[in-house]
């Protein structure tokens, strides 16, 4: 018996239980691997809530790093004894031990420590997308303004990095003076307090009025009208994820007034279908974080049997960088 965290029915951070469940050996296509740390990411809240519907009884985690200790027939990328790290369907990372699908799990570079695989693999593959390939019509050119809003989590501190790579000028939004100071020390070229400043006005102010080419926004519903309020002509709003609840059904007509801008709902696990494009996407993330231009940071960690207060911290905001669940 092995130990996992399994919810019965959608609801709060109380349908969190550790229980002690059985794993077999994988079949065709898969890999069992055993973990040796697991990512928290604010798609479990989802997936925990019934924002996003899950079967029941149901294991959470979509990210985590480990050991392969078998593999099923067919996978020829991965064998016993690798080191291995994913951000992975179906759900399932918070557990010690799991059997799972082969394609989205990568070689861990040996240069990276599983804490720091399990901590930036969906996050970090987010990063990457959204800064490489959700672009604007005429594309993103060192030197351009982006809007990141959340820049002090886990995605925006790594985005916060890799768009000063870019040589982009990131405007990083966050809650609090704490977390704008946070964001700034990560490659923000501006930050923005939310929480108390009006961040479309800031944003024209920065920008000297012509505003930004893409809005990167996890929030949702909090952010989403002012948003589209500082994009340039032909800018994109590429929304990605819904931490203060989804955006209210809009009207299409109104994207021709504000500038002939377009909007984009956001998905890693489009962009990582293929093992061909998640092994590409791994080694730039990789390449990336080996380079030293970005680096984790992990500020949280809980033991998998706190797992219910690592839940209610993440959603109270009371974090910032990577959270980790520790085994």
């Amino acid at each position: 018996m092995t130990l996992a965290v399994r919810i019965d029915q959608h609801g709060g951070p109380e349908q969190l239980n550790v229980v002690d469940v059985t794993v077999g050996d994988p079949g065709p296509g898969e890999i069992r691997i055993r973990h040796h740390a697991i990512g928290l990411n604010f798609i479990d809240v989802y997936q925990r809530t019934g924002l996003y519907q899950l079967p029941m009884p149901a294991t959470l985690g979509m990210e985590g790093a480990g050991i392969v200790e078998a593999v099923g027939e067919g996978v020829t990328h991965l064998q016993a004894g690798d080191r291995a790290a994913y951000a992975s369907n179906p759900p399932g990372s918070y557990s010690e031990v799991r059997v799972m699908p082969a394609r989205q799990v990568c070689k861990l570079p040996d240069a990276i420590s599983f804490d720091t695989g399990a901590a930036m693999m969906l996050k970090g593959l987010t990063a990457q997308y959204l800064l490489k390939k959700t672009l604007p019509v005429q594309g993103l050119q060192a030197g351009d303004f982006v809007l990141f809003h959340a820049a002090a989590g886990g995605v925006g501190l790594i985005a916060c990095q890799w768009a000063r790579a870019l040589g982009l000028q990131l405007i990083g939004t966050a809650g609090s003076d704490a977390k704008c100071a946070l964001a700034k020390e990560n490659g923000a070229a501006h930050v923005i307090n939310y929480s108390t400043e009006d961040f479309a006005a800031r944003v024209k102010d920065i920008t000297g009025g012509k505003g930004v080419k893409v809005v990167y926004d996890s929030v949702g519903k909090d952010t989403w009208d002012k948003s589209l309020d500082c994009l340039q002509p032909f800018g994109l709003m590429a929304s990605f994820g819904n931490a203060s609840g989804p955006v209210a059904p809009f009207a299409p007509g109104i994207l021709g007034p504000k500038g002939s801008i377009y909007v984009t709902r956001q998905t890693l696990f489009t962009h990582i279908a293929t093992r061909e494009s998640t092994q590409a996407m791994a080694d730039d993330l990789f390449a990336v974080v080996q380079s030293g231009q970005v680096q984790l940071r992990i500020d949280q960690r809980y033991p998998l049997a706190e797992v219910q207060q690592a839940h209610r911290d993440l959603e109270a905001r009371k974090t910032t960088g990577s959270t980790l669940i520790t085994l």
